[in-house]
């Protein structure tokens, strides 16, 4: 038997499907990909045996929504969104992404993957919309063998955007694509990667970048290919551009997504932060989800999210930290905090309550499985996949906190790495340092990479 055995956990989240409960001083069994047991005193011969005293197990989080590529221009002055109109900071960084080559989309892939696993996220989604001619059609390709190198289970977001400048989108020519070419390699990389297979590393999510970005006819092609191959649809919506669509097309985002079909449960959209009341009714009608961004309000300085309407009225909710463009960090068990915390702010101006501090652990773990059409994925029970992360809680940090492992993320907050974190059965993460993979090495080929940009 292939497996690991965690003995003597303090706390681990267990839910069968009915809500999440801790279960107190029991061991966790795995097999293969999947979690086989949850209880105490277990056995088993041929497995690996992890001394779990003082552990918080957790369900691995699902991050729904990020831009990799954008890792390569964090913590830069000279593009403060606090210094800079919306449209100018546009006209600068724009031309940057649009200089990126195939290795820059590769070693930002690994930088903001290495930190997700850090810091507990199993799954994630990218939306990889930039595409520069010069750089070729193979940046999928790179990130699926980004995520293999790391062992992360990983949905690639096929974005791109095709309309020009002069039509009125933000992007430069030489980021553009026409409707032809975008949908020609959306379905290549579904045929290439696409596994709807239980326990499945690797997916394809078809994501035109935005509707104010595109033609028309790419998001109806869009919907036409995700239904005809089965794979999620995914894109912008409510992020400051309903008024502009209004103007463009008579109607704003969400009827004119919903008009062509573009909607459903098999579609979430990302940030819906200026979304009326109406809207985020028609949302729910329609089961399309929502990814929660919440660490870009902090930058951008936009209303926030009704988080507390969308979940009163039943809208599947999911978490994405975002592209360093708005955020700088990939650390989606922080967002777990500032989703929380920023509604806590909001509090006062909102119809509904705030959710209970452990429903935004959820929106982390089963809203994002959700979100991404998963049912094997987001919860830790037999036969779910084994993707974990265990927190040693005999630290000062947790003192005074461990009564309570669902509030714990969302209330306190974590800012250090876990010490372990498990994908399909594979310790991925330990103690500090990568199991397949040198760090420093990838630390030394990423800053390579990143200094060509200023060649």
């Amino acid at each position: 038997m292939t497996g690991v055995l965690f003995k003597n956990c303090a706390a681990v989240l267990v839910d069968h499907g009915n809500g999440s409960k801790v279960l107190r001083d029991v061991d966790l069994l795995t097999e293969g990909p999947a979690i086989k047991a949850i209880g105490p005193n277990l056995g088993a011969s041929g497995v690996t045996t992890k001394d779990a005293t003082g552990w918080f197990i957790y369900p691995g989080l699902v991050n729904t929504h990020h831009h990799f590529f954008q890792t390569f221009v964090r913590n830069r002055a000279d593009l403060d969104w606090t210094k800079l109109s919306v449209i100018d900071w546009l006209d600068l960084i724009y031309p940057i992404f649009s200089r990126l080559n195939e290795d820059c989309f590769y070693h930002s892939s690994l930088t903001a993957m290495a930190e997700l696993i850090k810091h507990g996220c199993t799954t994630a989604m990218d939306q990889q919309y930039c595409f520069p001619r010069h750089a070729g059609k193979r940046l999928i390709d790179r990130q699926f063998e980004a995520a293999d190198l790391l062992g992360l289970r990983f949905h690639a977001g096929r974005g791109g955007n095709t309309l020009p400048k002069s039509e009125g989108s933000t992007i430069p020519d030489e980021m553009l694509e026409t409707t032809d070419e975008f949908i020609t390699d959306c379905e290549r990389v579904i045929d290439t990667y696409h596994d709807p297979g239980r326990f499945s590393m690797r997916q394809v999510v078809v994501a035109p970048c935005q509707p104010v970005n595109c033609y028309r006819d790419t998001m109806v092609q869009s919907v036409a290919l995700a239904r005809d191959k089965g794979a999620v649809l995914h894109t912008h919506v409510g992020e400051g551009e309903s008024a502009v669509m209004e103007a463009r097309t008579g109607q704003r985002t969400v009827a004119y997504l919903e008009e062509m079909g573009f909607a459903g449960s098999d579609t979430f959209y990302a940030h819906c932060w200026e979304l009326t009341h109406d809207e985020i009714m028609q949302l729910a009608a329609t089961g399309t989800g929502v990814s929660h961004c919440p660490e870009p309000v902090y930058l951008v300085g936009a209303e926030i999210t009704d988080i507390p309407a969308m979940e009163a009225l039943g809208v599947r909710i999911s978490l994405g930290a975002d592209g360093a463009a708005s955020n700088d960090n990939s650390n989606l068990m922080h967002c777990v905090h500032s989703a929380y915390m920023l509604q806590c702010l909001a509090a006062s101006t909102r119809k509904y309550p705030v959710p209970e501090p452990k429903t935004f652990l959820n929106f982390a773990t089963q809203g994002g499985a959700s979100a991404l059409g998963r049912e094997d994925i987001g919860r830790l029970a037999p036969g779910m996949a084994a993707d974990l992360f265990a927190i040693d809680t005999r630290r000062m940090d947790y003192v005074g906190t461990r009564h309570d492992p669902l509030s714990l993320i969302p209330k306190v907050g974590i800012g250090s790495p876990t010490d372990l974190t498990m994908i399909n059965g594979k310790i991925v993460w330990e103690s500090g340092a990568f199991t397949t993979v040198n760090e420093k090495d990838l630390f030394e080929d990423a800053e390579r990479a990143l200094a060509k940009l200023d060649e």
